[in-house]
């Protein structure tokens, strides 16, 4: 009687030292993160909440389930709590028959704090608890053994079963103990005598205190998870051949890792990872909130010289920079890449695997979204021309179940409009034709429809020639796909609120009376976010090496601002950590990309690069010294072929322009040549040596086509030293300026023009958008990527020149006019032979053929 006495005041003892700890650990959390409420949720009550709350101060979600409820229905719940990040612990107080092993392994281990999940149960048995936990019991026999402080050479478990005997074996063996069983209903153990103490001695309230310090300590460790992680990243191997391989050959003969393994690598959680298959995966924007006190690493811009029409490598240039940055220097890195247009991929380009295809579906919800306020513009112009005031009120706003009411996005008009009332019945009949009544007029129709193929026949169509629209055919056009206001939103938005506003700006047209109407007006907005809602997520994709690249947006170079996303690189940025790199690439020559990265896209998402690494190729420089037309599809003439230092000189010019140009902003420059098998040592050498004489900080040559990461180690160690100077980076205008002066000082400083000239059609958008209030918007220019002028055929430096503006745009939502510069297509065509022809798919491997 005595030994049980003693044993209760020991459990009283310890019972009240763990709450004592519980509520200090709390405390502790709660001051460094109040927003914090550690939880606990109970599947069938066990714990009085009471008692949580005002011992402790745990937080206790109470689930009580039917008691007809089947085992699916239990694992359900247990599946939901799993993915809750309020919830950081799950205890089933359910009856035995429940409580199988399909249950108990539903439960996530690190929120397991009952301890009965078979994974937990086998860190147990290994000795390894620091991720899991073991059973409250348990830990109840262990902390009792040594309050007592008495040493046992031997326990005998009596009467106890299951995951919890195993645990309390494998707990009291790690401690030196011999142990056996038997089937007596108490426990006891010996030492140099036997010592009986019953097991009702654990009482529920003190095993449901254990677990309330399980959840403390796992809300503890969910806070450690949070934090930033070191990189663990395991580079893959890559064996360079020679003669080097096709590109297709060499990406089938590496094995990528699985993707989640690269997350969790690069310190990404689970529940941050949405998965698209093995190799490529989502990830969610919420990272930017777990990091958002992480400082950003270096900014690294790829740009170009006037490119070639088989373009100069600045996506390889990329992809070799951050795998010998992270790969053979050991330094975080990331690639953020443009989603190409699958339109050039059947056309000129070529496929390269899932890379250019559907990829993760992004540029398919672009175009739905797209389309959906097309048809809504012209079905809206067909419903007013055809009915009265009253009947399109009565279909805009329909009684249902008796009770009319306007939706969110019509109590938004009429705010727009000056009406402040909420009830349908309220509105005069002035108020209702207001409300009711865009007026848009089918000339003044700004917005198009897209597909995402090259299709010159869709330039110019008519569209509403059926006989159910009524006569109402209007002249319209399609463009590509990535050319779509909605491709460049998705480019510079910072969120899911600010892509919804700014998808609701978006100006589609004007009415009668010459004011705009936006996506808001149609209504259409909150389709077109829920549209948009997948495709705002990065996607992450890996390099043969093994290292990160996020693949995300692929606005249209020439129209829109031609650079990934915003996003993108936020979360690259955050993630490489302080010393690490985050490289991405600006589309065509520095002129268009780099110029509206800087103005653009720097505005937007307040980043600032740190060094520009301006890629050139010899045969590039030598079509800009006077060197014969370049064609795709056809070959190479033997001026491109041979040793020609002459023309590698006059068209270094082009070079030197391109560097001047990034100087402009403050930014340094690293040229990187891109070597080709055909050139020359005397050819590298001398582009190396004008580039630094024109005023690059570093001019290194660049092998990672036929060596990878290994190919481009100079270029990453010149990258690592010049980004750590620091830079004067600074945009090229005012915002306040007028809109004619940006584009003027577009003109003569980035391309050379003596000046510009505007269309009437020019100069009347332009008083058109100022009166709208729109002149302070940045100036993209859409212009040809072939030459610094708006003529393809004038290479090198071109100057004497007079910059046509034939027409200005405004893409609202996206928050940059864009002036058409000459004869700007926004919709490819076909050539004579498409690279279709070459591609093919094997139904047994399922691999597709002609890749190149």
């Amino acid at each position: 009687m005595c030994l049980m006495v003693k044993c209760a005041i020991c459990v009283h003892l310890i019972y009240s030292d763990i709450v004592q700890k519980c509520r200090d650990e709390l405390k502790a959390i709660r001051e460094t993160n109040p927003d914090l409420k550690p939880t606990l949720a109970i599947i069938q009550c066990y714990i009085p909440a009471d008692f949580v709350s005002t011992q402790i101060g745990l937080n206790v979600m109470q689930i009580c389930l039917p008691r007809q409820c089947t085992e699916d229905e239990v694992i359900d719940e247990i599946l939901r709590l799993n993915e809750d990040s309020r919830v950081h612990g799950i205890f089933l107080h359910l009856p035995q028959s429940f409580l199988s092993r399909s249950v108990r392994n539903a439960i996530k281990p690190q929120k397991d704090v009952d301890g009965v999940s078979d994974l937990n149960v086998g860190r147990v048995v290994l000795g390894d608890q620091r991720d899991g936990f073991a059973s409250p019991v348990a830990g109840a026999v262990l902390e009792m053994l040594a309050r007592h402080g008495v040493y046992l050479f031997m326990a005998v478990l009596v009467g106890v079963e299951g995951p919890l005997k195993a645990t309390i074996q494998c707990l009291l063996q790690n401690n030196g103990m011999m142990v056996q069983t038997c089937q007596w209903n108490i426990i006891f153990f010996q030492v140099s005598f036997y010592v009986y103490c019953h097991f009702e001695v654990f009482t529920e309230m003190f095993v449901a205190v254990v677990i309330c310090q399980h959840v403390v300590r796992s809300s503890r460790r969910w806070i450690q998870e949070q934090q930033y992680q070191p990189w663990r990243l395991r580079p893959l191997k890559l064996q360079p051949l020679s003669p080097v391989p096709s590109d297709i050959e060499i990406s089938r003969a590496q094995t990528p890792k699985p993707i989640s393994q690269l997350a969790q690598e690069i310190g990404l959680l689970p529940e941050e990872l949405e998965a698209y298959g093995n190799t490529k995966a989502k990830v969610h924007l919420s990272l930017l909130n777990r990091l958002q006190h992480q400082p950003n690493g270096k900014y690294v811009l790829v740009a170009g010289i006037t490119p070639t029409p088989l373009g100069e490598g600045k996506s390889t240039v990329t992809t070799g920079l951050v795998q010998a940055l992270s790969a053979h220097l050991k330094l975080n890195s990331f690639a953020c890449l443009r989603q190409p247009s699958q339109g050039p991929t059947f056309g000129v380009k070529g496929v390269f695997l899932c890379f250019n295809l559907h990829l993760t579906g992004d540029i398919h919800a672009i175009t739905a979204a797209n389309n959906l306020v097309a048809a809504a513009i012209d079905a809206r112009i067909l419903h007013e021309s055809t009915q009265s005031d009253k009947a399109l009120y009565r279909r805009l706003v329909p009684s249902v179940n008796g009770v009319r009411c306007f939706s969110p996005i019509q109590m938004a008009r009429l705010q727009r409009l000056g009406i402040n009332k909420s009830d349908p019945s309220d509105l005069t009949p002035e108020e209702v034709r207001a409300f009711v009544r865009l007026d848009l007029d089918p000339e003044k129709v700004t917005w198009q429809r897209v597909v995402d193929t090259n299709d010159r026949f869709l330039r110019k169509i008519t569209v509403g020639q059926a006989n159910t629209e009524k006569g109402h055919a209007r002249q319209t056009q399609f463009d590509i796909a990535v050319a779509s206001e909605i491709m460049a939103i998705l480019a510079l938005t910072d969120g899911l609120a600010d892509m919804r506003a700014r998808l609701g700006r978006m100006v589609v047209g004007s009415n009668r009376n010459g004011q705009p109407i936006t996506a808001d007006d149609l209504g259409v907005t909150g389709a077109l976010a829920v549209l948009m809602k997948d495709a705002i997520k990065p996607t992450l994709m890996q390099t043969l090496e093994g290292t990160p690249v996020f693949v995300h947006a692929g606005p249209f170079a020439n129209i829109a601002h031609g650079n990934s996303s915003v996003l993108a690189d936020k979360l690259a940025l955050k993630l490489v950590g302080e010393e690490g790199f985050v490289v991405t690439e600006a589309g065509f020559g520095a002129d268009i990309g780099m110029e509206k990265f800087f103005n653009i896209k720097c505005r937007t998402s307040g980043l600032k690069p740190d060094v520009v690494v301006l890629v050139a190729t010899v045969r590039a420089l030598k079509m800009h010294g006077g060197g014969p037309n370049v064609t795709a599809g056809v070959p190479l003439p033997k001026e491109y072929i041979n040793e020609n230092l002459q023309l590698v000189a006059d068209g270094c010019s082009n070079l030197k322009k391109q560097i001047q140009i990034a100087h402009l902003f403050g930014v340094p420059v690293v040229v990187a040549l891109n070597v080709f098998k055909t050139d020359t040592q005397a050819e590298i050498e001398l582009v190396c040596r004008i580039a630094e004489a024109s005023g690059a900080s570093a001019a290194v040559q660049c092998h990672h086509w036929s060596r990878g990461g290994r190919g481009s180690v100079e270029l990453a160690q010149a990258v690592k030293k010049v980004a750590s100077q620091k830079n004067n980076f600074q945009f090229l205008y005012n915002l306040q300026d007028s809109i004619v002066e940006k584009i003027r000082t577009i003109a003569q400083k980035v391309y050379g023009a003596d000046d510009i000239e505007l269309s009437p059609e020019a100069q009347a958008k332009i008083d058109y958008y100022n009166q709208q209030g729109f002149g302070a918007l940045p100036i993209c220019m859409a212009k040809t990527h072939l030459s610094l002028s708006h003529m393809p055929e004038k290479k090198g430096v071109p100057t004497g020149f007079i910059l046509p503006i034939r027409d200005i745009r405004a893409s609202i939502g996206a928050g940059f006019i864009y002036p058409l510069v000459g004869t700007m297509s926004t919709m490819p065509g076909l050539p004579t032979r498409p690279c279709f022809y070459d591609i093919d798919l094997d139904p047994v491997t399922e691999e597709i053929k002609g890749l190149f």
